[in-house]
């Protein structure tokens, strides 16, 4: 069991505190998340960290504005990706959604020498008119394909040693030229040196120096030279066939197990790994729409926000049935009964935040009738607990979350079911398309964190579940959303696994409206943005994610003033403790 720190409580700084690379940023009153939406400096101009996919993180300010200065023009703005389609993509989105006639919105390739054999470390930057800088931020945000913070670092410490290194052969050049004969030649020797020679790789004092850096950074994790069995053992154990506590660094001499998940023959060569969540849902819109005729898509139940905007932003539109009870799917029946067709239908299982579970038997039977695809999203139930494949075509997961847990790394995946259908077809088109933009450091992290996930999860499902018997039985407390409670928990356990549990997030509306501030100023835990964190976290939900749009929200059932629960490791007689406190401060 991990031991807890007083959670942090200044506005801005890291979640976990003194996490170089956090996922999570500290607001840790109800004002300070309204302040940060509303952009007011007394939060904003704090902000040392931030959700990655909404806030820039330092190393990667610095290196946009590295290359700005390298390779821009007057009044031009950069973003960077980790691969030319990628920035390809964000220059057609911008194109077609910029409101400046004829826009100069160039990408170039940038080389950047990797640090190990194997791993690809070359970016591609979009410069773009500077007045267009939100709109290029929108497709980081909803894409979620954006160079990591790692990589940043990396990339930008190669650079500068490069530049530096020129510097220091220009110099050494000019005394040369002036030199006397005995220094010409120890100045030849110098230049001839491949310590400050930029295209040495494998003898120069700097790759040295830099394995030596890996290896100290890391500690227990493996050197980056392992990278290829790392993303080998992840892709495994998302397989459900990574035999546990397996010497990473033997993987590719060892066979793997045959799968715990709920379909035969999935292997990891089904599974794909991406730098983020939204990613993994981003991929997935887009290989529907690569091997789907043009077609609308469905949302079926409330999704996590960038979910919608992305099948709204690319392909033909969307049809929105953000209930997603079993009226929905009567109506959805009637509209493909009717002659409409769709690509795909999407959802979450359960939801964020209202924990409602879909009918993926239902679903099934519709998209076997009608021939579209199923795409779920099982980042809040997760594998551990739920089996969705034998419904689904395509399941997406943020590996961020619960199966860090660590909170200091960006992660996804995408697997293909082989009881699907449409299959073949699928997978002939990831053949095709996809590319590996996950980090070697993201990934040996996200391997390190994830070596623990079944034992966390048990324990995490036992906290979330005794949270929930309080919160339901507590007189200020009006609703509590969590699977276990939830109308739809009929179909939740239709998939739930043989000892599966219910997840560890759960929401929460107060009978008075003034009882969600006070409540959430008071109690001593994390506060702040993401979930599935190994301790427990809790922000205001709907104006977080809806600020702008809390009427339109509040229509398909989420309250404004929504607490969302992400429960964490810490003892289960101290956390029920911790709420009991705040709630019973409450007048």
């Amino acid at each position: 069991m991990p031991s807890f720190d007083r959670p942090p409580t200044v506005i801005g700084c890291p979640i976990p505190a003194n996490t170089p690379h956090a996922v999570s940023v500290t607001l840790p009153s109800w004002s300070a998340n309204v302040a940060y939406e509303e952009g007011q400096d007394w939060v904003v101009g704090k902000m040392k960290s931030g959700y990655p996919r909404f806030f820039y993180h330092e190393k990667i300010s610095q290196l946009f504005r590295f290359v700005e200065e390298k390779y821009g023009h007057e009044g031009e703005t950069a973003i960077i990706f980790p691969s030319y389609k990628i920035a390809c993509k964000c220059r057609t989105y911008m194109k077609r959604l910029t409101k400046i006639t004829d826009p100069n919105i160039r990408v170039v390739e940038v080389t950047v020498p990797p640090p190990s054999k194997g791993v690809h470390a070359n970016i591609s930057v979009v410069f773009f008119p500077s007045e267009e800088a939100a709109l290029a931020k929108s497709f980081w945000q909803h894409a979620g394909d954006g160079v990591s913070s790692r990589m940043a670092e990396y990339c930008l410490e190669r650079l500068k040693s490069i530049d530096a290194h020129k510097a220091e052969k220009m110099s050494i050049k000019e005394s040369f030229k002036s030199a006397p004969h005995t220094f010409k030649r120890y100045a030849k020797k110098m230049l001839e040196s491949p310590s400050v020679t930029a295209s040495s790789e494998d003898e120069s004092d700097e790759s040295r120096e830099f394995a030596t850096y890996l290896e100290e950074r890391f500690g227990r994790n493996l050197d980056i030279s392992f990278v290829q069995q790392v993303k080998v053992a992840l892709r495994r154990r998302i397989a459900g066939t990574l035999e546990d506590n397996l010497d990473v660094s033997q993987v590719l001499e060892s066979a793997p197990q045959e799968t715990t998940r709920d379909v035969e023959g999935l292997t990891e060569d089904d599974v794909f790994l991406y730098p983020t969540g939204m990613s993994s849902i981003f991929n997935a819109h887009q290989l529907v729409l690569a091997v789907s005729e043009p077609l609308k898509s469905v949302c079926f139940g409330f999704p996590y926000l960038d979910t919608l905007k992305i099948l709204s932003k690319w392909g033909p539109g969307v049809h929105f049935y953000g209930n997603g009870e079993s009226e929905d799917l009567l109506e959805l029946e009637k509209l493909l009964e009717g002659g409409e067709k769709i690509s795909a239908l999407v959802c979450e299982f359960p939801s964020n935040p209202l924990l409602k579970s879909p009918n993926l038997r239902g679903i099934r039977r519709l998209a076997n009738k009608f021939d579209f695809l199923v795409v779920v999203d099982e980042t809040i139930g997760n594998f551990m607990n739920i089996h969705v494949l034998e419904y689904a075509d395509i399941v997406v997961s943020s590996l961020t979350k619960v199966f860090s847990g660590d909170s200091n790394v960006m992660g996804g995946s995408l697997v293909l079911s082989p009881a699907g259908r449409h299959y073949e077809k699928l997978k002939a088109a990831m053949a095709k398309d996809y590319e590996d933009n996950l980090w070697a450091e993201d990934a040996i992290f996200l391997e390190r964190n994830s070596r623990d996930f079944a034992s966390r999860i048990r324990r995490i499902n036992v906290n979330a579940e005794a949270l929930c018997d309080l919160l339901l039985h507590h007189p200020k407390v009006k609703s509590v959303y969590y699977p276990k409670i939830s109308s739809t928990r009929q179909y939740y356990d239709d998939c739930r696994t043989e000892d599966g549990g219910y997840g560890g997030l759960l929401s929460i509306v107060f009978h008075k409206s003034k009882h969600a501030p006070e409540f959430f100023d008071t109690i001593e835990t994390a506060k702040g943005p993401s979930l599935g964190t190994n301790f427990t976290l809790l922000c205001p939900y709907t104006v977080i994610a809806h600020f702008l749009e809390q009427d339109w929200a509040a229509g398909y059932g989420v309250d404004p003033f929504l607490v969302r629960i992400s429960v964490g490791l810490e003892p289960t007689n101290e956390l029920v403790e911790t709420f009991l406190k705040a709630l019973n401060k409450l007048d």
